[in-house]
């Protein structure tokens, strides 16, 4: 397994996302899992995404809870890198 090239600009271990980006897509398109998509979690993603569309809709409150809880305590990337501010 290699190693991921070091992003200029940002420290090394620190994710080239946003947590700010994350959290807002979160709250406003979380019923799509916007913001799990962007952090590059995509296995959450789409399980937010079913889980809305099962559900008619109601699903989207965890998308919600998922941006607000990203935006106040942050969050881990697709490669577990946490993400910048």
């Amino acid at each position: 397994m290699t190693t991921p090239p070091i992003q200029p600009g940002y420290p090394q271990g620190v994710s080239d996302k946003s947590k700010v980006v994350a959290g807002v897509l979160g709250i406003l398109l979380g019923t799509f899992g916007a913001g799990r998509f962007y952090m590059g979690d995509t296995k959450t993603g789409v399980i937010q995404l079913i889980v809305s569309l099962v559900t008619c809709g109601i699903g989207g409150i965890w998308g919600l809870v998922d941006g607000i809880l990203i935006l106040v305590n942050g969050g881990v990337d697709g490669q577990g890198r946490p993400l910048r501010d």
